[in-house]
């Protein structure tokens, strides 16, 4: 106990002394919480849109306006012809075109029916779909006003009508920030505790500190518990402060018991420190450990559901992202910040994340023995 009371006192030394890591530990939940929710958004707006009106109707003109008022689309032009449109397109001035045909307003009242044309810029797919979907929902309920606005008055059975009525649960808002501010701390604390536990030692390694303390009775327990205890300290920290933020800027507070994510949380830590600590056995530099480090946080990001759902990857996808660690505790946070899941419902995902602890801290031990 005196031992590992040393080593601590010397850890806590380096790393206060470190000021470089003191600002990383400190600024980076700051920094990254107050971006990555804003900048990593879904919420597809500000689409250029081209029309080709070649009806001039008043009919052509109130589908127009509707559009135009929605709030997703910004009108770049109006042309009179699609190949001015397609133009538009290949500047990089407008990323969909909506065709009204000739006659629109007369075949609209006559045969009670009309085609409209959209061709969208694909080359990037998501704003391409989510336009295309904005576009068809306000051309559907303008259709929807008019087949009203035209049945005969004094009908007994107007033209069926189905009438949704949606709730969302959870995030009642559809708030983006919401769903993602959860998983860019679980992000945080997994860099934390790989990232700058595998720098640290390695950096042991390179000014021959590391030699010292093997050639002294310390045992390798001992020394590996004083290397990971005071990251697990910082990780926790880390947590706390992400959670501060997330209450103060985004008003985000769990529904659930906090107690359950500091539980899941601090085997969560055990686990990303072995993955650390069995980084800090192969690489004898920082920039080694620094680019393992980068190479697992970039998978973990990719498939951890954070920014795709699972369910939606391709099944070798889906195969990788359920060994990764990351995406465990992501779902976890989102069920107990957003649902109120309890003890029962994340039992499941803390004996998984248990199961890394136990593989990676063995697997780094051992191998730290053969490289000692």
């Amino acid at each position: 106990m005196r031992t590992i009371r040393f080593l601590l006192q010397k850890e806590f030394r380096q790393i206060f002394r470190n000021k470089t890591l003191l600002r990383s530990i400190l600024m980076m939940p700051l920094v990254q919480l107050m971006v990555l929710p804003w900048a990593a958004n879904y919420e597809v707006k500000n689409i250029s849109l081209a029309i080709i009106d070649n009806d001039h109707s008043i009919e052509s003109q109130r589908l127009i306006s509707k559009i135009s008022s929605s709030g997703y689309f910004i009108l770049s032009g109006y042309t009179a012809s699609f190949a001015e449109g397609y133009r538009l397109i290949e500047e990089d001035k407008a990323d969909i075109i909506l065709e009204i045909p000739s006659h629109f307003e007369r075949n609209l009242v006559r045969e009670g029916k009309q085609k409209l044309f959209i061709a969208a810029n694909a080359i990037n797919g998501p704003k391409a779909l989510v336009g295309s979907g904005y576009l068809g929902g306000i051309i559907a309920a303008y259709n929807a006003e008019v087949r009203m606005q035209w049945i005969e008055p004094g009908r007994v059975n107007p033209l069926p009508n189905v009438e949704i009525v949606s709730s969302n649960w959870y995030n009642p808002m559809m708030n983006y920030k919401i769903f993602m501010v959860p998983g860019i701390l679980v992000l945080l604390v997994t860099m934390v505790g790989s990232m700058l536990c595998a720098l640290n030692i390695v950096k042991e390694k390179e000014i021959g500190t590391i030699e010292q303390i093997n050639v002294t009775p310390i045992s390798k327990v001992h020394f590996i518990l004083g290397k990971l205890i005071p990251f697990w300290i910082l990780g926790m920290f880390v947590f706390t402060m992400g959670l501060i933020i997330a209450r103060v800027l985004y008003g985000i507070n769990p529904v659930g018991n906090i107690g359950l994510l500091y539980g899941f949380l601090s085997i969560y830590l055990l686990a990303v420190l072995g993955l650390g600590l069995l980084i800090s056995t192969y690489a004898t530099t920082q920039q080694q450990a620094m680019s393992l480090s980068f190479f697992f946080i970039m998978i973990f990001n990719l498939l951890s559901g954070l920014f795709t759902p699972i369910e939606s990857m391709p099944g070798w996808a889906q195969v990788i992202a359920r060994l990764n660690p990351v995406s465990y505790f992501i779902e976890v946070m989102r069920m107990v910040v957003l649902k109120g899941s309890t003890f029962p419902n994340i039992l499941q995902h803390l004996l998984i994340i248990l199961i890394f602890a136990i593989l990676l801290n063995t697997w780094a031990v051992l191998n730290y023995r053969k490289t000692s």
